[in-house]
C-alpha cells in the first residue's frame, strides 16, 4: 500500500513525484566522499537517478576517484531498468569497505549516461556530502539513496516499506 507522501516545502522535492521507471539527470552539485580519513572523491561531474519512493542515487565518474580507491569486488546484481551491475571494494586510508560501490559496465538503453560512473553506499563511508551538506543514508541494507534536506519521503527501506 502506498504511504501518504510528506508535504514538500520550498526548495524540496518529494520522492513520490519521481518517476518509475527511473529518470537520469545531470546536476550541478558537488559531491565529496571521505573514507579512512581521506577524501576519495571530490567532483561536480554528477548524474543522479530518480525513482519513485527512493532518495536520489548519485553516480560519479570512475576517474574522479583517488587512485586505488576502487578495486573490483565480488558478485553482481541486476536492475530491471539499468541492467547488470558490478561491485567495487572501496579503499580509503586504512579502511576497506567490500562491495560499497557499484557500476553498470553496459547499462541498458536509456541509461547509457551511467557507463563509466560509480555510485557509493553512503552508509559504508565515513562521510558523504552534497554541496557541503552531510548525507543521511537511505534506510535498509539494500538501498544506496542519499537523503538531504531537499528531499522528503517517506523513503523505501523504512520499516513497513517492503510492499511499496
Amino acid at each position: 500500500m502506498r504511504p501518504e507522501p510528506l508535504p514538500a516545502g520550498p526548495g524540496q522535492e518529494s520522492v513520490w513525484d519521481y518517476p518509475r521507471p527511473p529518470r537520469l539527470e545531470r546536476v550541478g552539485r558537488r559531491v565529496q566522499i571521505r573514507l579512512g580519513g581521506e577524501v576519495i572523491v571530490d567532483t561536480d561531474d554528477v548524474v543522479r537517478v530518480l525513482e519513485t519512493s527512493h532518495p536520489p542515487v548519485y553516480y560519479l565518474p570512475i576517474q574522479a576517484f583517488a587512485e586505488g580507491a576502487l578495486m573490483p569486488g565480488e558478485g553482481s546484481s541486476y536492475c530491471e531498468f539499468k541492467g547488470g551491475a558490478a561491485y567495487f571494494d572501496v579503499h580509503g586510508g586504512d579502511q576497506v569497505r567490500p562491495r560499497a560501490a557499484w557500476t553498470y559496465p553496459r547499462p541498458s538503453e536509456g541509461f547509457e549516461q551511467l557507463a563509466g560512473r560509480v555510485a557509493v553506499y553512503p552508509r559504508e563511508m565515513d562521510r558523504c556530502t552534497l554541496d557541503g551538506v552531510e548525507v543521511v543514508p537511505q534506510p535498509g541494507r539494500f538501498y544506496g539513496g542519499w537523503i538531504t534536506p531537499d528531499v522528503v519521503g517517506p523513503f523505501k527501506g523504512e520499516p513497513g516499506s517492503l510492499g511499496w
